[in-house]
């Protein structure tokens, strides 16, 4: 294996294994801060190391045992530690000194009791909504500064500076995150079965489930995106469509249709009871956003229902809704903004003004993936430009 493999591997491991090493060793510190720190440690030993030693099997395992050690080394040092060195002492011990066959199992037996430990730590009440959304996504989803403030549309030391006091309080380029989806999946059914009388919680698994049974189907054989009209409905998952659908049924029986997880997934499963684009019943997605617009205002919520309303009135409704929210000022680093009015004028047969508006989407992204589908559709809108130009009534 190349130098440039194995750090592409390491690059991989770190991002399926972080989430639960960090919540692993939060357990055993009892510490988040220090518990990201010793995992930074690890992944700095795994770069030392692996390039020569090679990517090790059992890679989560062996990340776990060095920060383990740090922390024992860590301890050692500080005598007011004493009491938590030989607990992880204690623990190390009865693991083994040496990564074994049966590490495998018993990482994975404690994962979720860790990572759901991490969950309601990271979302203390003592926390304001906002950090522990932030810190949440930081330590469980492994979402960078970066990522998480434009998911908020918010300048990214805004989310630095609440991902730190968070963190004192309790003391990229990927298109889809497939094993984040599952770890999501996973917890979220977890605590559906912890809280079963609670509406919300099964409306939120159900936009899970909806949402992940589409994942085979959002990228091409070359990794390309696939946007949801365009994609192949045979490739969607009927298993977790169905999940999704009776969580949706309960938590409507528990009298959360109109939350703001439940109304969502009720807006996925339009589109997942519709065998073809065309049978999609976007009236109802219409009416569906503009309920969660009353109940979650968000300039991100009234540019998906432009959305719907152009498919449900036609693309010039639509255009006059983006056009509203064109001075928002939140909205104007969002490349999605110019992204759907360019799609909106390619169907109004403006193709020239169209071609500007998926350029700008294009510079606006930061995902290489999303900027080559914008880049694709500017120049399929610089053609038809042209054809319409060269044509007899152009």
């Amino acid at each position: 294996m190349t130098a440039s493999e194995t750090h592409a591997a390491i690059e991989a491991v770190v991002r399926m294994e972080s989430a639960r090493l960090i919540a692993g060793l939060a357990r055993y510190t009892n510490d988040v801060g220090l518990a990201e720190e010793l995992a930074q440690d690890a992944v700095v030993a795994a770069l030392e190391q692996w390039p020569e030693s090679g990517v090790p099997r059992n890679s989560g395992a062996w990340l776990m045992t060095v920060a383990k050690r740090r922390a024992i080394d860590l301890f050692r040092r500080n005598r007011e530690l004493h009491l938590k060195y030989a607990q992880i002492g204690r623990a190390l011990e009865a693991e083994g000194n040496a990564v074994t066959p049966d590490f495998d199992r018993a990482f994975s037996d404690d994962i979720d009791d860790d990572l759901l430990r991490l969950v309601f730590t990271a979302c203390h009440p003592v926390l304001a909504v906002q950090a522990r959304v932030a810190l949440t996504l930081r330590l469980l989803g492994g979402l960078t500064t970066a990522e998480i403030a434009r998911a908020y549309l918010v300048p990214e030391p805004t989310i630095a500076q609440r991902i730190v006091r968070a963190k004192k309080t309790t003391a990229g380029d990927d298109w889809m995150r497939p094993a984040l989806c599952e770890d999501a999946l996973r917890l979220g059914r977890i605590l559906a079965q912890l809280t079963a009388d609670e509406a919300e919680v099964h409306g939120l698994v159900a936009l899970m489930e909806i949402q992940a049974s589409r994942v085979r189907a959002r990228t091409g054989p070359a990794g390309e995106p696939v946007l949801l009209l365009d994609q192949d409905r045979a490739r969607w998952d009927r298993l977790l469509i169905n999940r999704g659908l009776a969580a949706l049924a309960r938590a409507e029986e528990l009298g959360g249709a109109r939350g703001p997880y439940a109304l969502q997934a009720a807006i996925a499963a339009c589109h997942a009871r519709a065998f073809r684009p065309e049978d999609t019943d976007w009236a109802r997605i219409t009416e569906l956003y503009a309920i969660l617009a009353q109940l979650t205002p968000s300039p991100v919520v009234e540019l998906n229902r432009a959305v719907a309303v152009s498919m449900a009135y036609g693309a010039q409704a639509g255009l006059d809704l983006v056009d509203a929210l064109a001075a928002e000022p939140s909205l104007q680093g969002y490349h999605l903004l110019p992204s759907v009015r360019g799609d909106l004028l390619m169907k109004l047969r403006r193709p020239d003004e169209a071609q500007a508006e998926f350029e700008r989407a294009a510079a606006l992204t930061r995902n290489a993936a999303e900027r080559e589908l914008s880049a694709e559709r500017a120049r399929a809108a610089e053609a038809e430009a042209a054809d319409h130009d060269a044509s007899p009534d152009g």
